[in-house]
This record gives structure tokens, sequence and C-alpha cells, in this order.
């Protein structure tokens, strides 16, 4: 019995280490403390760099007061540049106000959100970290002609080595940051694609009647998923001996009606709905992720993100290693045919008049036309994570709490 409570006791402080990681900050309740950061804070929720910032498990937001925030918006930018803007002042790295003062060699350089986001051209998305005399501390994007337009204020909130909060005096000036952004409708993702690796699917869907479904959708949200010239070429002759709708509903499977970005799909496991969606047809697949990466799955295949394109909301376009292949179009592929019937069987008994079964095997020329219906039992059989469980975490968990129970009975 005294074994048995040992047991529970660790497992009970397992589930409350995993609940203090799965929750380990939110900016919007840290900076709703601090009222002289109000618009910064408004703004990083209406660019949806908030929720970006809480799905990182290593993150430094160099806060801007007020009075900073309103010479940004005197200016007018679009609220695609305050994004470019407000995402140079997240660090993708751990700096409490310990650390600003014991930096290696004086100097750091860190990558910040707007790097990440492939819009920042060369360099221009990284900040200088400088640790000056008389405890200064000064902060320059990397495109800067040298001097420190910025410098640390106050430490807001640390959690080591999660997230750090701190105030620096003003906002940091970039040319690249501050430049004009392009509102969705403007934006011309096959061209963006064109020049980024998916030329063969970016002219595919140019041509077909599914571009038009991905333009309606660019104002209120839309995520590609891009498969690269080489799987798109391999599979060009699967893709022209569907019928014309099944091209399309095929092309507009490579498309989300949300905003994704990368940092999202890591947070969001279970089954999306597309473009092609549409009642009885689902056309939907399972995003699984494993640390950095993150996987597509239907049931015929599996694709990997590679790369991002682009991540300006309400637009981004990722890079895939394969076409999906949606189970409506691509049944077939996932079924095992049935046995053939013996030889003196098919000789002897009696031959009963034909039914078509919804499992059997197609001819080959059959294999990758359309499927005539859209079968619920195939389509859930398989969709694990729809509710963002992870199995992985929780059997790892009974493993400690097994392990531990084996142990102690031995003793």
């Amino acid at each position: 019995m005294q074994n048995l409570r040992v047991v529970l006791a660790m497992a009970a402080a397992v589930l409350l280490s995993l609940a203090a990681v799965s929750d380990a900050h939110n900016i919007t309740k840290i900076f709703a403390k601090h009222p002289e950061f109000s618009t910064f804070n408004h703004y990083l929720t209406l660019t949806h760099l908030a929720p970006e910032i809480n799905n990182r498990l290593t993150i430094t937001v160099l806060a801007i007061d007020n009075a900073a925030m309103s010479d940004i918006l005197s200016k007018h930018p679009s609220i695609y540049t305050i994004k470019n803007i407000l995402s140079l002042h997240i660090l993708l790295d751990y700096f409490g106000a310990k650390k600003l003062h014991q930096i290696t060699n004086g100097t750091a350089l860190s990558a910040t959100m707007f790097q990440a986001t492939g819009s920042a051209p060369g360099s221009t998305g990284f900040v200088n970290i400088t640790d000056q005399r008389g405890g200064k501390v000064g902060f320059a994007p990397e495109d800067n002609d040298g001097t420190f337009p910025s410098h640390f204020v106050k430490s807001v909130q640390e959690i080591p080595y999660n997230i750090s909060v701190i105030q620096i005096s003003h906002a940091l000036p970039s040319a690249a940051a501050e430049a004009p952004t392009p509102g969705p409708a403007e934006l011309n993702i096959t061209g963006i694609m064109s020049a980024h690796g998916c030329k063969a699917f970016a002219d595919t869907l140019l041509a077909s009647e599914a571009f038009a479904t991905y333009e309606e959708n660019l104002a209120g949200g839309l995520t590609v998923f891009c498969p690269l010239d080489d799987a798109f070429k391999a599979f060009l002759p699967k893709f022209k001996n569907l019928t014309k709708a099944g091209k399309v509903s095929l092309l507009e499977y490579h498309g989300v009606p949300v905003y994704q970005s990368k940092a999202m799909l890591k947070s969001n496991n279970g089954v999306m709905n597309t473009l092609a969606t549409d009642g009885a047809n689902k056309y939907d697949f399972t995003v699984q992720n494993d640390g950095e990466q993150v996987t597509l799955r239907t049931k015929a295949e599996t694709a990997r993100i590679t790369g991002t394109l682009i991540d300006e909301q309400p637009v981004a376009i990722h890079t895939i290693d394969k076409v999906l292949k949606p189970r409506e179009l691509f049944k077939a592929e996932a079924e095992t045919p049935a046995p053939a019937p013996a030889p003196e069987e098919a000789a002897d008994a009696p031959k009963p008049a034909k039914k078509k079964s919804k499992k059997a095997a197609p001819s080959p020329d059959e294999a990758d036309a359309p499927s005539p219906d859209g079968d619920p039992a195939d389509q859930t059989a398989d969709e694990n994570g729809a509710g963002g469980f992870d199995g992985r975490r929780f059997g790892g968990l009974v493993g400690l709490v097994v392990s531990a129970w084996l142990g102690f009975s031995l003793l």
C-alpha cells in the first residue's frame, strides 16, 4: 500500500510538470498587468503574433510602451507592415536581464520572428545586442548604421529559460520591416510559388478552375501547401489521368481556408478541412508533428512540410515534399485486393450474378480515377489526433508509472 501511494504521488508530480510545460506562458495575460504596454499588447493580438509567441518554448519579447507605439502608428502603416515591425521585436532566444550583462565578448546577434517569416531580405531580420559601458545594453537591427537607437529599460517578466519580456526605450528602426507590405488581394501567390521551387504546381493551379477558389479565400484567410517541383512532376502522369473535376479537387485539396502559420500547425494536431471539402466528400487530412517536423497525413500519402515561402497573416504558403492524395480520389491505393477464388471453385461452382463491392480492387486504369462514393467508414478509421491528444506523451507517463511501481515492488 505504501509503495502504491509513492507511485501515485510520482504520477501526480509528472502530470503537474506536464501541465506547467503545456501552459508555460501567455503573453496577453503578462501585458494585461502592465497598462503602459496596452497598445503593444493590442497589436500583438491583432496581427496574430500573440499565439505565435505562446507557441514558442524559448522567446524574448522586446516591449515598447504606448508612446513608442504612437510613433509607429503615426506613419499609418498597414496591419501587415505593423506585423513585420513587431516581429522584429521578438527574439528567438532567451535574454533575461542577467544574461544581457553577461553576453560572451559583449555582443550577440539574435534571429527574430521577422527573420523566421522569410520576408526579411538577407540578414535584416537579426538584432544586434551589445553590453555597453556604464551598464547599458544597446539594441539595433543588423541592417542599422552601427548606432544603437534603443536601450534596455527594465525586465517586465521572466520565466527562465522559457520567456523573457523586457522593455526597450524605442522601437527598432528597419527599412526592411517598415517597407509597405501588400495586402492579400495584391499577393501573387503563384508568382511566389514559382520563384521558390513550386513552379510546376503553380502553373497547373493557374491553368485550372481551382485558382478562382484560392483567390476567393485570400482576404479571409488562406494556407497553401505547395509540392516542390520534383514531387509534382513525378506525380503529373497520375494527375493527367484524373477527370476534370478530380483535377480541380486535388488542387483545391492543397489549400486550407484559414491562416495557419508553421507554429500554429505545430500546436493544432488533428483533422483539417480543405478548399475541396464539400459535404460527404470530406477531402480532409490529419496534421501531426514531432518536435519541429510537421507532417500532413492522408489515407494514401504522408507529406512533410519542408519550408515556408510566405507567412503574412492572413496568407501562409508552405512547401511540402510530396503531393497530397485525398482518399476520395486515391482510395484504392490504401486497400488490399481480395484474393482470387481457387481454380477448382471457379470451374465447378455455379456462377451467381455479379455484385459490385465497395471494397473491390479496381483495374489498373481505374486506380487513379475519382472514387464514386465517399465511404464514411473508410474516412474515420484512422483519424488520430483530432482532439490534439498526444498519445506519445501519455504513453511515456504510463511507462514511467509502471517502471516506478515495479521498482518499488522489488524493494
